[in-house]
């Protein structure tokens, strides 16, 4: 009998893409290595008599989107080319079915031209026949070459998945004297692409899709052959160890499945339990060694001190990004003298919550710091207290001017346990921990509290901590993360509080804190009159966590204002899945009800729109209806990460062409231009590298909001006047011009006089009609038909005539 067909089933899964992300080459070496690779591929430059042909896979197996991307390698290695008829000359073949000579070597004498040309190149696809244009170049040479008087190079771009034999001819081309690069794309075979490539052949296999780290490899291997020297005397050629990747089908075994089977024996089909494979596609790994040229760079000899990180800038120059109190120092150098007048109170937690541990690393940190800050000529006094139960001061302001002797009265400084009473220390310290100088204005030095805690107080703190600040105490706070909000209460500010983690992070607020003691807050506009509302990026793009940062940032500017409704009036709008309102200008009149609403905004997530946002603050927010003042500077702080600001400048412009500043904090390394189009053509925009950075723009965005406070206004703008009211400005001021059926300062109240007077003729008034209600004369005054009339809405009101000679129904 014939035999039966065994029947399988195979499931084979396909990815339909492979991640981006996952490099299909990769170099190990360290990140520096790596900018340093991508600065020299730019800094090379061939100028040899040498002629360059590229031969481009134009093949269906590559695609169109891989063909673009050779194109752009061919042109990358271009800009590094001495182009002209007597050095170096190109020419470019793309090959498919078959071969089709897109310019010759001789047809360009710039670089202009040949990158031009290359960039027109169209895609033809077909078949991979890698051999027949490689016996193509055997047969006719190069085309508009210099034959062999001069070193021929062939760069070959492809993916290495030829439908004929390519070992052949690429041999014989190499015996010819041809040196060959075989360049992969998109997932080439490296098999194939090493029996292409010339000897040796680590250095001349390379990947297109990293297109300055192979510029750089086949650059280094021209230098190394002695072609063209390609790079400065300084620079050198490198092995370093890289792994490429290859994507392949491979099957495993899944289980067994029941299957039929044909018998030869007798006529039947017998039941059996056969193999179940699965196929996917994986990556493997070939271990290889690349070769690169990297030149020095100016960080090399590390230049930023103090943990500061140097950014390389061309090829000779570099920035040093330093830590906070070293940023104004040439490469972060330590400068951590204290050049101002102050008495500095130290007020260390000495009760059982902060433990002797804690209080012994509070001790240190006082210690490390009047050894780094203090010096003969220092015109900083400093003394120390200790607190628990009560407050204790162990070393009088002033009492040590040798440093020395200082640190030694720090040793003798007991641990003593007990409640921890922070406010009745701080009442304390502003009343004593000064001593009895009674020096004021210019001739008193600045005052300073610095208060190390690691534990919540149990007392209240908001009353003696206002009572310090009212006799112009600065107060400080150094602390754990547990106490940071209890802190900014305590000091009226997050920028006046630092927060570490660990010991060594403790020691390491030492130079922030000589920041903060002689930096002098800007006067501000604490008393100048504004409406001022913050807008929030709440979307997905933002995260909660960057959201936190930016609620503390607002929370910080509100506080450099006297908020009332005299003087200042803040309100939040949110957007992201939607745009909400958090609060309005005249929602929080005290600066204490305003702190807790910012903290209670919401993060919305979502995708946002500032454009639609904008429009909200122009029809719901800043309007007299919803608190905004006439005559009173208004102002618009817009934070955002960028996202969604494409359809923002034209309601941002609708908002200044009504009056209201509008300023973007745009946040992120780079900055779209979308957020620029929204900064206006005044450039209203504070670039913010990251959340975190926030605080360190606070005084910019407060300048800023104090010279906005300060211009002149135009008292109709925005309009004072509801209801579709028209304003006219009138001997510097202004009035409003009301539509029929209005009345008022503001058009804010309807007008009766007409029907009154329809009433007291006994008309029947259209304009106080009532659905299924009839009017009568009789004991109802006007004032309590006014007051019915209130309670129904406007469009039921037809219009303001009267229709005389109907007549009232008598009654009541």
């Amino acid at each position: 009998m014939p035999p039966f067909l065994l029947l399988e089933t195979i499931c084979i899964f396909l990815f339909s893409r492979v991640p981006p992300s996952l490099p299909l080459q990769e170099v190990h070496v360290s990140r520096e290595t790596i900018g340093k690779i991508s600065v020299a591929s730019k800094m090379m430059w061939c100028s040899a008599a040498v002629d360059i042909l590229f031969l481009l896979d134009g093949s269906n197996s590559v695609g169109k989107g891989s063909f673009e991307r050779s194109k752009h390698f061919a042109i990358t290695v271009c800009d590094a080319l001495d182009i002209s008829t007597e050095r170096v000359r190109v020419g470019a073949f793309q090959f498919s079915s078959t071969p089709h000579l897109e310019f010759p070597l001789d047809s360009f004498s710039t670089q202009q031209e040949v990158k031009a040309k290359i960039k027109r190149m169209i895609f033809k696809g077909g078949r991979t026949e890698t051999g027949l244009a490689l016996k193509y170049l055997l047969n006719r040479g190069f085309p508009g070459g210099r034959n062999a008087s001069v070193p021929q190079i062939l760069v070959i771009v492809t993916d290495g998945k030829s439908q004929g034999h390519v070992a052949l001819p690429a041999k014989q081309l190499k015996e010819k004297g041809v040196t060959v690069f075989a360049v992969g794309v998109r997932f080439p075979r490296w098999e194939e692409l090493h029996a292409l490539a010339s000897e040796p052949r680590e250095q001349h296999v390379l990947l297109a899709e990293q297109v300055e780290d192979a510029t750089n490899g086949l650059f280094s291997t021209l230098s190394n052959s002695a072609i063209c020297s390609s790079t400065t005397p300084d620079c050198r050629v490198e092995a370093h160890p890289c792994e490429r990747r290859t994507l392949e089908m491979v099957r495993e075994f899944a289980g067994n499945a029941p299957c039929w089977r044909g018998s030869r024996r007798a006529p039947a089909v017998l039941a059996a339990h056969c193999p179940f494979y699965s196929w996917k596609r994986v990556f493997l790994a070939h271990p290889a060694t690349c070769y690169r040229t990297t030149c020095p760079g100016p960080c090399d000899s590390q230049p930023c001190q103090n943990g500061g990180t140097c950014v390389p800038e061309g090829l000779d120059g570099y920035q040093c990004l330093c830590p906070l109190a070293f940023g104004g120092e040439a490469n972060c150098a330590p400068k951590l003298s204290l050049e101002c007048r102050v008495d500095l109170l130290f007020l260390l937690d000495s009760s059982a919550g902060t433990t002797l541990d804690g209080f012994l690393r509070a001790k240190a940190f006082v210690k490390q710091f009047v050894q780094a800050v203090l010096s003969e000529d220092s015109r900083a006094r400093v003394g120390v207290a200790t607190y628990s139960r009560e407050l204790l001061v162990a070393v009088p302001i002033g009492e040590y001017q040798d440093v020395p002797d200082l640190v030694r009265s720090l040793d003798g400084i007991p641990f003593r346990g007990g409640p921890t009473l922070m406010g009745s220390a701080l009442r304390q310290a502003a009343d004593r921990g000064f001593g009895s100088a009674t020096r004021t204005g210019q001739d008193r030095p600045r005052r300073v509290v610095v208060l190390l805690t690691e534990s919540r107080s149990e007392d209240e703190v908001a009353g003696p901590a206002r009572h310090a600040r009212a006799r112009e105490l600065l107060l400080l706070g150094v602390g754990s993360e547990a106490v940071r909000a209890e802190l900014e209460e305590i000091t009226g500010s997050p920028k006046h509080v630092m927060v570490y983690s660990d010991p060594q992070d403790l020691l390491n607020q030492i130079p922030e804190l000589q920041g903060k003691l002689c930096s002098r807050q800007r006067p501000g506009c604490r008393t100048q009159a504004l409406d001022l509302v913050f807008m929030l990026d709440t979307s997905a793009s933002v995260g909660p966590e960057n959201f936190a940062q930016m609620q503390s940032f607002v929370r910080s500017c509100a506080l450099q204002f006297e908020v009332n409704p005299d003087v200042t009036q803040v309100g939040l709008v949110v957007y992201g899945s939607q745009v909400q309102t958090a609060f309005g200008l005249d929602a929080k009149p005290t600066q204490a009800a305003l702190l807790r609403a910012i903290s209670q905004a919401p993060y919305l997530g979502g995708v946002g729109s500032a454009g639609t946002a904008l429009l909200h603050i122009y029809d719901k927010v800043m309007t007299v209806q919803r608190g905004a003042r006439p005559g009173v500077p208004k102002a618009v702080v817009v934070l955002t990460g960028g996202r969604g600001a494409e359809d923002a400048a034209v309601p941002a412009q609708k908002l200044r062409n009504n009056g209201i500043s509008v300023l973007v904090m745009g946040v992120g390394p780079v900055l779209s231009e979308g957020l620029r189009r929204l900064a206006g053509p005044r450039d209203s925009l504070i670039h913010v590298a990251a959340y975190t950075d926030l605080r360190y723009h606070q005084d910019v965005l407060i300048e800023w909001l104090c010279g906005e406070a300060k211009r002149p206004v135009n008292l109709c703008k925005p309009s004072p006047c509801m209801n579709e009211g028209s304003c006219v400005l009138q001997n510097g001021s202004y009035r409003c011009e009301c539509r029929d059926g209005w009345e008022g300062p503001h058009c804010e109240n309807r007008e009766w006089n007409s029907c009154s007077a329809c009433v007291s003729q006994g008309w029947y008034c259209k304009s106080c009609q009532v659905p299924q209600t009839q009017l009568k004369a009789g004991s109802k005054t006007f004032v309590q038909w006014k007051e019915l009339f209130n309670h129904f809405p406007t469009k039921h009101l037809v219009n303001t005539s009267c229709i005389p000679g109907i007549v009232l129904s008598a009654g009541t």
